[in-house]
């Protein structure tokens, strides 16, 4: 009869217990859901000296000046730095407009159909990797990309068509939208 009466008065009591820690540990569990880890790797790839004397004799050729040459070797101009959230991550999610060219001026891709790209920062070329996160939202930049922190070796092909030669080096205008 007591433990009767023990279950009996004891047991509501438990089940406010056990609730409140099956929904806290709920809560617990959503909040831990939200993976904050990258699966991209942050590359220390460099150009070779040959290739960043290259990517500078072609800015000469073109009369391009007043770039600036990255750690990892390619050159760059800020139009404007804007002034929204920045690149927190290879995984931040960039929207983005953006013209592709050669240095003669011939366009290979762009966003000029109406439609911005939008990316995980490491989805894209190592320049682009490299340059983004040099701005903020809002912001533009010029990249000039050697081969190595671009497609190197690969032709980029397209419906049988050969879009970027291999060992191309490539210009890159790039406005960036947003930044998640």
């Amino acid at each position: 009869m007591y433990s009767k009466v023990l279950f009996q008065k004891i047991l509501p009591s438990m089940k406010k217990y056990v609730a409140t820690a099956v929904i806290a540990v709920f809560m617990f569990s959503s909040c831990l859901k939200k993976d904050t880890k990258c699966g991209y790797t942050d590359s220390h790839v460099t150009a070779p000296e040959s290739e960043i004397n290259n990517l500078e004799d072609s800015l000469a050729k073109y009369g391009i000046s007043g770039a600036q040459i990255s750690p990892s070797g390619f050159l760059y101009k800020i139009k404007s730095q804007g002034t929204g959230p920045s690149v927190i991550n290879l995984c931040s999610q960039i929207t983005v407009n953006y013209k592709g060219m050669f240095f003669n001026g011939e366009s290979f891709d762009s966003t000029q159909t109406g439609a911005p790209a939008y990316f995980n920062l490491g989805g894209v070329i190592l320049g682009w990797q490299k340059g983004i996160p040099l701005i903020n939202a809002g912001g533009k930049i010029d990249m000039y990309i050697p081969p190595t922190l671009a497609y190197g070796a690969n032709p980029i092909i397209h419906n049988g068509k050969v879009i970027i030669p291999a060992n191309s080096y490539l210009v890159f205008e790039v406005e960036v939208l947003r930044i998640d």
